[in-house]
């Protein structure tokens, strides 16, 4: 629901420390447009970052926060020609989220228990929230219904999915951060692909099929050292982007 501007604290300290570095602020889909679906986005501001990374043969970082972070992963498992040296995932619900701290802003008097009525239907996957919503009691309808987490996760197959994987595999450096105080990624472990499982008991990732399996390279990246995980404590989810120090010492380290 924010826009670009939010992101212009990240875009300056990276120009301070690094001067002369290129930074791309994308301005698409802000404030009520970040509702429009997720595969919409991811192809639209995928042609604008397949432009950027076209200038840039040698390789591009990638920053994407919260929603941001989720449209950047599916432009990188979707568009084969984008070379990225790092991806920086920050605080976003890469394994889904089921967590009722954002969605009375959007959604009024939707709640947790009962949001699946609306978003696994053909009315709510029209909503980017909808395309990620993951309710650990409804898993039937979450696979029947939803059209863009399942698929860029790999849990269900299809005709991308070789895909989705080996494009993920040609990032040098996946990071993925978050914190147990993010209050709106719901599980916050989500950020790192843990997930609650069938009881709403949090399974870290590398507990998850989505690794064991290695269903999108997750495994593969570990293995091969280019997999981070950082935990940072006490930052809620609206400061992660605003916060100079997070720049400083969560970020700034994997973009030299």
């Amino acid at each position: 629901m924010t826009g670009s501007g939010s992101m212009e604290i990240i875009k300056f300290r990276i120009q301070e420390k690094h001067p002369g570095t290129v930074v791309y602020n994308v301005n698409r889909f802000e404030s009520w447009s970040s509702l429009e679906t997720m595969w919409h986005q991811v192809l639209e501001i995928g042609l604008d970052v397949a432009n950027i990374s076209s200038k840039h043969p040698e390789g591009i970082n990638i920053i994407g926060y919260s929603q941001g972070g989720l449209v950047a992963r599916g432009i990188i498992q979707t568009f084969p020609n984008i070379t990225v040296d790092t991806f920086i995932s920050l605080s976003s619900p890469q394994a889904g989220q089921y967590g009722a701290g954002f969605l009375h802003v959007v959604f009024p008097g939707l709640v947790k228990e009962t949001a699946y009525e609306l978003f696994y239907s053909r009315l709510g996957q029209h909503t980017s929230v909808g395309n990620y919503w993951r309710d650990p009691y409804h898993q039937k309808l979450y696979e029947t219904y939803n059209v863009y987490l399942p698929y860029i996760n790999n849990h269900i197959k299809s005709k991308r999915s070789e895909d989705f994987k080996a494009n993920l595999l040609k990032v040098k450096r996946l990071v993925l951060v978050g914190g147990p105080d993010d209050q709106v990624i719901t599980p916050w472990q989500s950020s790192q692909f843990g997930y609650y499982d069938g009881n709403e008991t949090v399974v870290e990732m590398k507990n998850q099929d989505i690794y064991v399996e290695d269903h999108i390279g997750l495994r593969s990246l570990d293995m091969s050292g280019r997999l981070h995980l950082l935990t940072v404590p006490g930052v809620n989810h609206f400061d992660w982007h605003m916060n100079v120090s997070i720049v400083d010492d969560f970020l700034l380290p994997y973009l030299d």
